[in-house]
């Protein structure tokens, strides 16, 4: 006869031993899972089994995650699905130590509201990043800012430097130098010190709007400047008043204002206030050219073109905007940061005493705004 108290006692420990092997096949799947998280959160995946898990080397996985051009669709598409599924994630900051490389480039705007900076930094950024670089923006008022501003990117170890619309004293010029971070000027150039420069062709613009202008038959011409000692400003002036001379014509009215539309709105009061009023306004950029067709307009009940041609420098995309159809200096913002960084990362990790300065040619974009006899219109 069957003890039932033993079989009893039997069950209960099957029941019990089964409950544990459960228990502990739960545990050891949740032990995982978290062993699993905490790799994650702690970034332990390393790029050996990301490689291992896309079927390529550990150098493909470097390349693809310092968004280098030379890895196929394909193989990027796979490794970054490999990384996804372990939860890789690539420490940028150790990879700096290890490449002496923040792959950090710092761009200095001033006057951001300008939309013709506006669409640069755009351009700027896009482009870094394809190259698998990140933008450091200090956006500045003035020149004096960026003094106090510009050490704080060189505490960041950024790789390099992108100046718009300001130079550089020779102090910090110096200390860049020292420090071994090459620094571009985006328009600008200085003759004080041996920072590269990309600029468009100011002075060329200028003596290509003097001479649209003379063809026409213009001979009251006015000029609005833009900020004082500017090296934009200077040279669209000099091109624009040196051609004038050349062909026989003297400036007939000069009127200061600092590339803002308040600044050329009351610039083009002060000119057409004159007696006789101009015939012709070439301004320094295209904010201060569409403040003057206003002014014409609303302020003097002038027509344009039919009384007053007006030309402007940048064409910014508001240019040809239908109020407005202005005429223009085209300045190839494409082609000049191509060329910008071109001379920023061909001077990245190496030290030269040689200063990189390029011009880029301009053109003239024939709209409505001015009176230029057989010129074809945009």
């Amino acid at each position: 006869m069957r003890d039932k108290k033993l079989d009893n006692m039997r069950i209960v420990c099957y029941n019990m031993n089964t409950y544990s092997a459960g228990f502990a096949r739960i545990s050891a799947a949740m032990a995982s899972t978290l062993r699993q998280r905490n790799r994650t959160r702690k970034g332990s995946v390393s790029s050996v089994e990301v490689a291992q898990l896309a079927g390529v080397s550990q150098a493909t996985v470097s390349r693809v995650f310092s968004a280098a051009t030379n890895v196929s669709p394909e193989t990027r598409a796979r490794v970054l699905a490999a990384a996804r599924k372990l939860g890789y994630r690539p420490n940028a900051i150790a990879r700096s130590l290890n490449q002496r490389s923040t792959r950090i480039i710092g761009i200095v705007l001033i006057r951001f509201m300008n939309p013709f900076y506006a669409r640069l930094l755009q351009e700027f950024t896009s482009r870094l990043q394809g190259l698998g670089y990140w933008t450091l923006l200090l956006n500045v008022q003035n020149g004096a800012e960026l003094e106090e501003v510009l050490p704080m990117a060189l505490q960041y170890q950024v790789d390099g430097i992108i100046i718009t619309s300001a130079l550089l004293s020779s102090q910090l010029a110096d200390e860049c130098a020292r420090l071994g971070t090459p620094v571009v000027l985006f328009n600008r150039y200085s003759l004080d010190t041996k920072v590269h420069a990309v600029c468009c062709d100011n002075v060329a613009g200028g003596r290509m709007v003097a001479d649209a202008l003379l063809d026409a038959g213009h001979s009251r011409i006015a000029y609005i400047a833009g900020e004082p000692g500017s090296s934009t400003n200077r040279d669209r002036e000099m091109g624009f008043t040196e051609r004038l001379n050349e062909r026989g014509m003297s400036l007939y009215a000069r009127a200061g204002g600092d590339y803002t539309y308040e600044s050329g709105y009351q610039a083009a009061q002060e000119l057409l206030r004159l007696q006789p009023p101009p015939d012709a306004i070439f301004c320094a950029n295209d904010l201060m050219a569409m403040a003057a067709m206003d002014a014409a307009r609303y302020e003097m009940n002038l027509r344009v073109p039919e009384d007053l041609s007006i030309i402007g420098f940048d064409d910014i995309p508001m240019a040809a905007w239908p109020n407005y159809q202005l005429t223009t200096v085209h300045q190839p913002i494409d082609r000049m940061v191509d060329v910008t960084l071109d001379v920023l990362l061909e001077a990245i990790g190496r030290v030269t005493e040689e200063r990189i300065v390029r011009f880029i040619s301009p053109s003239l974009i024939v709209r409505s705004s001015a009176r230029l006899g057989n010129l074809l219109t945009d």
